[in-house]
């Protein structure tokens, strides 16, 4: 598994939605690209970005951001919103993006579903946010009356190689991880999913390497900006190098700072 640190993309800042309502923004910072270099700092190497005004209004808003992030850090990138077209693809994956994660237009186009995977394959990313089980589309404001499961196992039969799945109802809330919904979505799909919604703290990355046959990488927004998880420790319980890590610490010998400060 890997940690993908969030930085969400509203009027220019880095922002997280509860329960992906535009009416209940936290600003956490007002330049997201100091952001992304922040987390490159603390041990990241993974990016998940949304373009949330581009989620809204059905057009990538936020390409530029994409571009500087790309530029100023060694990060690698995973970004959606808005993504509903081949040339929004073209246009994300010539900014540079490793991973472009498509939505809305996956439900709605079916034949642009199979058009940008044959076109595209390794670069692109099934994206899934669902709530209660079922799909929700258009930056999460709509319902699709289509089951999550179902959907993966198509997404999964056309050949996408990732799947981004959000529990909407425990995103940005940092109720916890459910497990089981992610075992569930990796057998609907036929291959490890990337976690996404409800991250509290280390415990739930812990609870999830429990199940790391069934996730690829975790998803982490609010719980590392207000402080119930670093970034360096999600790095490390992602890996399994965290127990070690914390053991080497204590193993450490003394050093005279250590003796005179006892």
């Amino acid at each position: 598994m890997y940690l993908l640190p969030a930085i969400d993309i509203l009027d220019g800042r880095a922002v997280r939605l509860e329960q992906g309502d535009y009416s209940k923004v936290t600003v956490y910072n007002e330049d997201p690209v100091l952001q992304a270099q922040l987390f490159e700092e603390a041990g990241a190497e993974w990016l998940h970005l949304v373009d949330l005004d581009g989620a809204r209004s059905g057009q990538p808003a936020n390409i530029a951001v994409v571009e500087a992030i790309l530029r100023r850090t060694a990060l690698k990138v995973e970004v959606g919103g808005g993504v509903r077209s081949m040339d929004a693809i073209a246009r994300l994956a010539d900014a540079g993006a490793n991973r472009v994660v498509l939505g809305t237009a996956l439900v709605r186009q079916r034949d642009f579903a199979q058009q940008a995977v044959e076109e595209y394959e390794g670069l692109l990313a099934a994206g899934i946010d669902a709530r209660n089980g079922e799909v929700a589309v258009d930056g999460w404001e709509q319902g699709a009356a289509l089951s999550a499961r179902d959907f993966a196992a198509r997404m999964g039969a056309l050949g996408y190689e990732h799947l981004v799945y959000t529990d909407i109802a425990r995103d940005g809330m940092q109720t916890g991880i459910d497990p089981q919904a992610y075992t569930a979505m990796a057998a609907a799909f036929g291959k490890p999913v990337i976690a996404s919604g409800g991250v509290a703290s280390l415990a739930d990355i812990e609870a999830l390497a429990q199940v790391a046959d069934a996730v690829e990488g975790v998803i982490a927004g609010r719980a590392i900006y207000e402080g119930s998880l670093t970034v360096a420790d999600g790095v490390a319980a992602c890996r399994g190098t965290l127990e070690a890590a914390s053991l080497a610490a204590e193993q450490q010998p003394l050093t005279l700072a250590d003796l005179e400060q006892r």
